[in-house]
Order: C-alpha cells, then structure tokens, then sequence
C-alpha cells in the first residue's frame, strides 16, 4: 500500500489506447483503458455527445472520430454529471444545447470551481492541454427525473434513476436500440470513484438500469459492454464494490475505529478482489472517506477542495 505524499494518480502518466467502436446503429463509444469514456448518439438529423473528455483539445480527438461515421451535426452534449473530468471539454463541440439534470447544475452552483481546481490537482495527466478550457461549462437546459429527445425518429431517453455516483446522475437510454450510456454509475474493471457518492441508494439506482434491461451498455471507465451478460457483469462488479467498501466502513465506524484505521482495513480487505481494477489506490482514499462521513455525520457529500485533499491524504498516511 503506498502511503507517499502525492496522490497515487501523480505516478500514472502512461498514454492509454483509443477505442472508439459501433455498438448499434445509432450508439458508438469512444473509450480509454480506463481513462473517463464518452458516448456518443448518432440520430436521423443531429448528433448527441455525452461526456465531453477534460478538455476541448482532448475532445477533438472525439470529433475527428465522429466525423469518421457522420457529418451530422453535434448540437447536444449530455452531461452525465458535474466533475470536470466529464464536462470541461464541452466548449469544442460548439453544441446548441449543453443537457444535465437541475441536481447537476446545482452542484455546478455549489462546488464547480472546488471541483475542477481539485481534480486537476489530482489527476493531471487527464487534463490535456488544460490551457484550452474556457472555465466551467454551464448547461443551457436542465431537468428533472427524465426528458425525450427526438432526434429525428430516434428516441432518446435522458434519465435520473437515482443517486450514486453523485446527486445529479443522470444516464441515457435508447430504447430502439437497448443501449444505455451510463456515466459513471456503472464502472467495468476501473474502481469507482466514490467521493461524492451516497453509497445507500447507489445498489437501488443499478437495480432501476437492470429494470431496463439494456443489451449494450457504455460505463463511466472501462471497456463498452457488448452483450446482456457483459452488463449484468458491470453492474454486479459495481455493485458489489459500492457494497462491500460501505458495508465494511459502516461496521468499523460503529465498532469506535478512526478513519485511519479504518482505511487500512478496508484497502487491505478489498484489495484481493479490486485491486487490479483501474485506480484502485487513487480512489479509495476518496472512497472510504466519503463511506466513512455518511455512515457517521454527513448524508450529502462534502465539498472536495484541493487543501481538503491534502488534509486527507496527511490523515491517511499516519
């Protein structure tokens, strides 16, 4: 386990392979080994992009790419969420319309500019070019619960099914198709990243994606699900992540341990099963710390600032 001053992201700075591939006729992903994915939806008269890339010279890659299937143009992105890594791309796609859910512009309100210094702090290798953003991106239509979108004949369901990851999560489901894009309430071989999360309702808001039955399914990080078992895969590896990590910090903080006890025990008993998953050191800090704040005192997270990270990591490290 390291326990080095820096976070754990600081050492991982090796580029990742580009995947960007056609899961039915209207839905293709773009994905990194990893890295943040985006979706991205194909209709009869305009294109949907759902989360953006970090950054608008990391987003034209996401564009060549498109212009590669479609000269349609892209009039809608899709925030599926508020982090940065998500949604400071926005700008390079010139989009008529910029989507998310109200709870995701509140948040944006609350703690955007917190937000976006933080994870820059913490992750720079996934914020290319952090030069080109503009600042926040701001939605210019938000929601409550769900909205359709027609793209042409194509309908186009945008969803809140509950909390998870954040407040705000909100996926995108093709009916048509039985594609859903899911942001980053479904992980596949990448750990999620639970700093912002309420762990209690998360299992119920994958419970309401498999209700829905989706065949094909684009993750928040990790490889595009291509089969009804490939998906059953990615929300019960979710699941029972999001489960066990909470089960085990709520049972420790009743028992009377201190949060730096508590992560040594929960890193060491998750680690045999989720270690090799993507980032598993970098987020688990932020994962147990969160479990830790709503199975004691705090039912909404907190706001993460980068002098808040680095009281945490100087915790953790004793």
């Amino acid at each position: 386990m390291t326990t080095e001053k820096k976070f754990a992201s600081h050492a991982d700075l090796e580029a990742k392979k580009i995947t960007f591939e056609k899961l039915s006729d209207h839905a293709y992903a773009y994905t990194a080994e990893g890295d943040p994915n985006t979706g991205i939806i194909i209709g009869d008269d305009a294109v949907l992009v759902a989360d953006t890339q970090a950054t608008p010279v990391m987003a034209q890659d996401v564009i060549r790419r498109i212009r590669e299937v479609t000269d349609k143009p892209i009039k809608y992105v899709l925030l599926t969420h508020y982090h940065a890594v998500r949604v400071l791309g926005a700008s390079a796609y010139k989009p008529e319309q910029i989507i998310a859910s109200q709870d995701t512009y509140d948040l944006i309100v609350e703690r955007g500019e917190a937000d976006m210094k933080s994870e820059i702090e913490r992750f720079p290798r996934l914020f290319n070019a952090v030069e080109s953003v503009p600042g926040l991106t701001w939605p210019t239509l938000t929601f409550k619960g769900e909205m359709t979108l027609w793209l042409g004949k194509l309908e186009v369901k945008i969803m809140q099914l509950g909390r998870g990851h954040t407040k705000g999560d909100t996926v995108v489901w093709l009916p048509q198709d039985k594609v859903l894009l899911s942001g980053d309430l479904v992980e596949y071989g990448a750990t999620p990243y639970a700093g912002d999360a309420y762990f209690q309702d998360w299992p119920h808001t994958l419970d309401a994606i498999a209700a829905l039955k989706p065949e094909k399914l684009v993750p928040g990080r990790g490889a595009a699900l291509k089969t009804p078992k490939e998906v059953a895969d990615g929300l019960a590896g979710t699941r029972a992540f999001v489960g066990e990590l909470y089960a085990q910090v709520k049972k420790g903080a009743a028992e009377g341990r201190d949060l730096n006890t508590l992560y040594k025990e929960t890193y060491a008993a998750l680690k045999p099963k989720f270690g090799d998953w993507v980032i598993f050191d970098h987020c688990l800090p932020f994962d147990v710390t969160r479990a830790f704040d709503e199975a004691t005192q705090y039912p909404d997270p907190r706001i993460w600032t980068a002098q808040r990270d680095i009281e945490m990591w100087k915790t953790l490290e004793g």
